[in-house]
């Protein structure tokens, strides 16, 4: 599974607007960069009470990211 899978599922499942859930995954010789863009309605679900939404969501990217052997960062756009 692609970190950038792995990130959408989790986001849709939050989410009250899956339809709007974009994932877009910048790929580097080090590290991955995974940007996530939900609907407005939907930001603070994702990023839950003082960022522990967001906070769980990192590490777990983290996670996978190191049992592929290489980093990545998740990025919440608004």
């Amino acid at each position: 599974m692609a970190l950038k899978d792995l990130i959408e599922d989790v986001a849709c499942a939050l989410v009250d607007d899956p339809e709007s859930v974009e994932v877009k995954e910048i790929e580097g010789e080090q590290i991955s960069i995974v940007e996530l863009k939900v609907a407005k309605d939907d930001l603070g679900k994702v990023i839950g009470k003082k960022g522990r939404t967001a906070g769980a969501m990192r590490v777990i990217l983290s996670a996978a990211a190191t049992k592929l052997g290489k980093r990545a960062v998740l990025e919440i756009i608004e």
